[in-house]
């Protein structure tokens, strides 16, 4: 978000917060790309910030924190204070969570394939209805195929991105859906990369829930680094590499598009294309 609008959006959330009785007289912007994360004291809240457009994904990812309240899952709370709802202020959709102090420490491969493991776990547990990783990957082909949205990219590499796409899209399906007697798919984060796992007293815990879909783990095991992946239990090796090619695919595609808000996209537009480049010539792209 643009200075004034992170202004509108601080304002808005401290205004959900002081409606519930709550005191938000400092206010720390933890993050900020197309939505805002602040830090509100002295009641400690944690408030995620959007446009009112993305009122659809807020209110999902609230509802998926809500299933995954009885479980042992790691995965961060609403604030109790706040009830499972959103607010809406000024244009801007508001969820409040709880703030956790971060531990110093780094976490550790071993530890960070565990808590993905028993995140899973726990997305086993909630009956809920989610997209497929397939209708992101259409989502992504729609975007590359039209040139009023992606207008910048090149004709070869929205060739490379289109195929791409298309190719592990339906390889990926395909052998998910005949892995593990047939039981391959289940509900995941959809993006439990780094930056959506912090590293609490508590644990590592994720973050970011409204990019939940369903899919084989593998699919979320790309998300992370590449060391995770050896300390994740029954994993299949070779379908953790396809998603980890499909992951920039749709990384990059998502840079492409003329209103992508992440900081740095500039660069990592064509850094995404990079990697995408170097798995397929790597591994071949009969093999991708």
């Amino acid at each position: 978000m643009e200075a004034p609008e992170v202004r509108r959006a601080v304002e808005a959330g401290r205004a959900a917060v002081s409606a519930l009785g709550l005191r938000a007289d400092d206010v720390c912007v933890v993050s900020n790309s197309n939505r805002i994360v602040v830090r509100l004291l002295p009641c400690d809240v944690l408030a995620r910030v959007a446009p009112s457009a993305h009122r659809a994904g807020s209110e999902f990812e609230v509802e998926v924190a809500r299933r995954l309240a009885g479980t042992d899952g790691p995965v961060a709370e609403l604030d109790p204070r706040a009830g499972y709802r959103v607010y809406l202020r000024d244009g801007f959709v508001i969820s409040l969570w709880r703030y956790y102090e971060p531990a110093e420490s780094r976490i550790a491969d071993r530890e960070y394939a565990g808590a993905l493991m028993r995140l899973h776990a726990a997305l086993r547990q909630a009956d809920l209805a989610a997209p497929h990783f397939t209708d992101r990957v259409a989502g992504a082909q729609a975007e590359v195929g039209d040139r009023e949205r992606t207008p910048a990219l090149s004709g070869p590499d929205r060739e490379l991105l289109s195929t791409t796409l298309s190719s592990l899209s339906s390889s990926i399906s395909s052998i998910s859906s005949i892995s593990r007697g047939g039981a391959g798919e289940q509900l995941l984060h959809g993006e439990p990369h780094p930056g959506n796992v912090i590293s609490t007293k508590k644990g590592p815990l994720f973050v970011d829930l409204e990019t939940c879909c369903r899919g084989p783990v593998e699919f979320d095991i790309a998300h992370a680094p590449d060391e995770v992946a050896a300390h994740y239990l029954g994993a299949d090796r070779d379908l953790v590499r396809q998603c980890r090619i499909l992951m920039w695919a749709l990384f990059s595609a998502w840079r492409w598009c003329r209103d992508d808000q992440l900081p740095d996209g500039a660069y990592w537009k064509t850094e995404g294309l990079n990697r995408v480049r170097a798995a397929l010539d790597r591994h071949g792209p009969d093999r991708a």
